[in-house]
C-alpha cells in the first residue's frame, strides 16, 4: 500500500519539475521513502550522469541487515512511466530497481565497504532523451541517509565542453538577453515620451518606468543565471539577483494593473478602501510566492514538502490573478453609474470603453500566461521546451506594450478629448446600451 500511494506524488512530481539541472550537493537524512525524484533533465546523445555518494548509512529492515541491492539509482523517462506504475499497481511488492523500463545506474552492492561507503562514477547516455533521475529504496522499513552530488550534463559537438542546461533549454541564455535587451530600448522610449509629455505625466507613468526597468534587470539576471549554469554548473550569485528582480518585477506589476485598473493617477488621486485591500493582500501573498519559488528553485525536488510548496505558489498565483480583476470591474460599474448623472457622456463612455478593453487585455494575459504556456510546457518535446519560454515572454511584451500604449502620456488622448458632437452622440449610445441591458 506504501508504495500505491506514492504513485501520484511521484507522477505530479514529473509533470511539474523543471528540466533545468546544475550541479547539485544534496543531503539526505533518515529518508525512508520508496523512490525519491533528485532531478529531471533532457539529454542529447553526448549526455552524461555523474554520481558521487558518500557517508551512506541504511538503518531499520526487517533483517539484522537490509540486502543492499534493493537500493539504487536509475533512470527514467516519461515514456516508460506509465509502464513502470502499472507494475507497481499489478504487485505491490514489486521492486523498480527491476524493472527493464528503467536504465539502471548502480545499487549498494558497489559501494565502497564500511566506513567510507562511497561511490563516485559516471555514465554515459547514447539514447537521447529526458529523462528523470531516481533513487529507490526498496528495503522494507529502512531509511537511508547519505550526501550526494549529482551532475547532469551534455557534451557540445565542437569542443566537448560541458553543457548543464538542459538540451530543450540550451538556448535560455539567448532567449533571455534578447528580450532583456528590447525592454531596455522600450524604457528608453517610454521615458524619451515622458519628457516629450511633461504636461500630461502623472505619477503612474513614473511607476509604469520602474516596472519596465524590473522587468529588464529580470531578464537580464536570467540570461546570466542560465548562462553560467550552461558553461559551470552553478549560478555564481545570479540566482539570489534573479529571485530579488522577479519579485520587485511582479509585485510592481500587479501594483501597475490594480493603479491603472482604477483609474488611479489618471481619474482620480487616491484609492478607496477596498481597492487598498486588495493590494493590502495581494503584496504579501506575491512575497509568499516568492518565499516558495525561492525554496523550489534552491532546493529542487528531492526534498519530501517540495509538491505542498509548489501546490502553494500556483494557489497563491491564482488568488492574485483573481484579486487584480475586482478594482477594474469596479472602475468599470463605478464608470457606468456617474455616466448617467454627471452630465459628460461622451467622456464617461470613453473612459468606460478604455476600461472595458484593458480588462479583455488583462483577462487575455492571465490566461495565455497561466493556462496556455503551462499547457505548451506540458506537451513540447522536450528539446523545444524553450518555445514555452518564448510564448511567454511574447505575450508580456505584447500585454507590456498594449497597455502602456492605453494609458501614455499625451496631450489629447483620443479616451477623453471629445466635442460636442460627440458627447450628443454617446448620450445616445448610453441609453441605447441602458434599453439593451
Amino acid at each position: 500500500m506504501g508504495k500505491t500511494r506514492f504513485l501520484f506524488p511521484v507522477l505530479l512530481l514529473l509533470l511539474i519539475s523543471p528540466s533545468t539541472a546544475e550541479i547539485k550537493t544534496l543531503t539526505i537524512t533518515s529518508d525512508n521513502r520508496p523512490m525519491i525524484l533528485l532531478e529531471k533533465f533532457g539529454f542529447t546523445r553526448t549526455g552524461h550522469v555523474s554520481i558521487s555518494v558518500s557517508a551512506v548509512s541504511v538503518v531499520g529492515g526487517t533483517s539484522s541487515q537490509a540486502d543492499p541491492s534493493r537500493l539504487g539509482f536509475f533512470l527514467l523517462s516519461e515514456e516508460s512511466l506509465l509502464q513502470v506504475l502499472i507494475e507497481m499497481q499489478q504487485n505491490p511488492s514489486f521492486c523498480v530497481l527491476d524493472s527493464h523500463y528503467t536504465t539502471h545506474l548502480f545499487n549498494f552492492r558497489e559501494l565502497s565497504p564500511p566506513p567510507s561507503a562511497s561511490f563516485n562514477r559516471t555514465f554515459p547516455l547514447t539514447l537521447p532523451n529526458e529523462y528523470s533521475l531516481f533513487f529507490a529504496n526498496c528495503a522494507p522499513d529502512t531509511a537511508v541517509s547519505m550526501s550526494l552530488r549529482t551532475e547532469l550534463y551534455n557534451l557540445n559537438p565542437s569542443d566537448s565542453s560541458r553543457d548543464y542546461l538542459s538540451a530543450g533549454q540550451t538556448h535560455l541564455p539567448t532567449l533571455f538577453s534578447l528580450f532583456s535587451l528590447l525592454y531596455f530600448l522600450f524604457l528608453a522610449l517610454w521615458l524619451r515620451l515622458c519628457l516629450l509629455n511633461r504636461r500630461s505625466l502623472h505619477r503612474i507613468h513614473l511607476l509604469m518606468a520602474a516596472l519596465l526597468l524590473m522587468k529588464a534587470l529580470n531578464l537580464l539576471s536570467a540570461a546570466e543565471d542560465n548562462h553560467f549554469v550552461k558553461t559551470t554548473g552553478t549560478p555564481h550569485g545570479w540566482d539570489v539577483l534573479f529571485y530579488i528582480f522577479q519579485f520587485l518585477r511582479v509585485v510592481l506589476l500587479f501594483t501597475v494593473i490594480v493603479l491603472v485598473g482604477t483609474g488611479w493617477s489618471f481619474l482620480k488621486p487616491f484609492l478607496q478602501d477596498r481597492e487598498k485591500k486588495v493590494l493590502i493582500i495581494v503584496i504579501p501573498l506575491q512575497v509568499l510566492a516568492n518565499l516558495a519559488s525561492v525554496v523550489i528553485g534552491e532546493t529542487g525536488p528531492f526534498i519530501k514538502d517540495w509538491v505542498t510548496w509548489n501546490q502553494v505558489f500556483l494557489l497563491v498565483d491564482i488568488i492574485c490573478c483573481c484579486a487584480i480583476i475586482f478594482p477594474i470591474v469596479w472602475s468599470i460599474r463605478s464608470l457606468r453609474e456617474t455616466s448617467k448623472t454627471d452630465g459628460k457622456a461622451a467622456r464617461n463612455l470613453a473612459k468606460l470603453t478604455l476600461f472595458r478593453q484593458f480588462y479583455i487585455v488583462v483577462i487575455g494575459y492571465l490566461y495565455f500566461t497561466r493556462i496556455v504556456v503551462f499547457a505548451l510546457k506540458t506537451i513540447a518535446a522536450y528539446k523545444y521546451r524553450w518555445v514555452s519560454n518564448l510564448a511567454e515572454e511574447t505575450a508580456n511584451l505584447a500585454f507590456y506594450i498594449i497597455m502602456f500604449y492605453m494609458f501614455r502620456p499625451v496631450e489629447r488622448n483620443e479616451y477623453f478629448a471629445l466635442d460636442d458632437d460627440e458627447e450628443e452622440a454617446a448620450e445616445i449610445a448610453l441609453r441605447d446600451e441602458d434599453f439593451e441591458l
